[in-house]
């Protein structure tokens, strides 16, 4: 096991480090912390006691993870976990707390790029290759999907969900749901038409595209998407649409304006 650490740098007797680890000039790495392997750690990064980490995880400079939930409420010896996945990179300045109930996490899926000063708080979920920009700003218990794109600025309310394949557009603030596959901007926000850049590069494309591009069209006339051939995309947005939300879903654009 190789594990490079710069001599001003502190590793806890408790953590736990993988093989082939960097650790960068006063970083900080609790008890209690699991780093997997092939990952740097920045100079005067933070790694928090109750943060799981898998591999290939680059953390640059002054990122802290793992902090205390911004919930008065929480008790600090309450025992919570951030569970991260593979292969993200966290820019400089990015935070992501731990959860805020006995038992449970804030969870980061694997491939996610999040960019300087980007924030993830408590009881979060986000799913893989998911990319904030810069000053990105997600709420307690937002739950964002697989392959989505924030923009810069952009501020999510506790409890909304973001969909798999959406892009939001930057500094637009979310205070509802956001349909996947889907463009979202304006004050107040609204959908405007299909993700269509992020869809080609997924490889929705033909029929698969089609379907999804007419139920964008029945969503905006508020009718039934029963009528569609059944594809795992649309499998996947009827799924999405009957779960539980918490906030309702942001409107379209009007239609009488297109």
């Amino acid at each position: 096991m190789t594990v490079l650490v710069h001599p001003s740098a502190y590793i806890a007797p408790g953590a736990k480090l993988g093989a082939n680890i960097s650790v960068g000039p006063f970083a900080v790495i609790e008890d209690g912390a699991v780093i997997g392997d092939n990952s740097q750690i920045g100079a005067h990064a933070v790694v928090h006691g109750r943060v799981r980490m898998g591999q290939g995880n680059v953390l640059h400079p002054h990122a802290v993870l793992g902090g205390l939930p911004q919930d008065l409420g929480f008790e600090p010896l309450t025992e919570t976990w951030l569970d991260i996945g593979d292969n993200n990179a966290f820019r400089e300045g990015f935070t992501a707390h731990r959860a805020t109930k006995s038992g449970q996490s804030t969870r980061i899926g694997s491939g996610c790029y999040f960019m300087n000063n980007s924030h993830v708080a408590h009881d979060c979920s986000v799913g893989d290759n998911t990319v904030f920009a810069n000053n990105v700003a997600i709420g307690g218990h937002v739950h964002v999907g697989n392959n989505v794109f924030m923009g810069g600025a952009v501020v999510v309310h506790q409890f909304c969900r973001v969909g798999s394949y959406a892009i939001v557009q930057g500094t637009t603030g979310i205070n509802m749901d956001v349909i996947p596959f889907m463009l979202i901007g304006g004050r107040p926000a609204k959908h405007y038409r299909l993700n269509i850049v992020g869809l080609r590069r997924a490889g929705i494309v033909g029929d698969n595209y089609k379907v999804l591009s007419n139920a964008f069209r029945l969503l905006k006339n508020k009718k039934s998407l029963d009528e569609l051939q059944i594809t795992q995309e649309l499998k996947y947005l009827k799924d999405w649409l009957s779960a539980e939300s918490k906030r309702g879903l942001h409107g379209f654009v009007d239609i009488s304006s297109q």
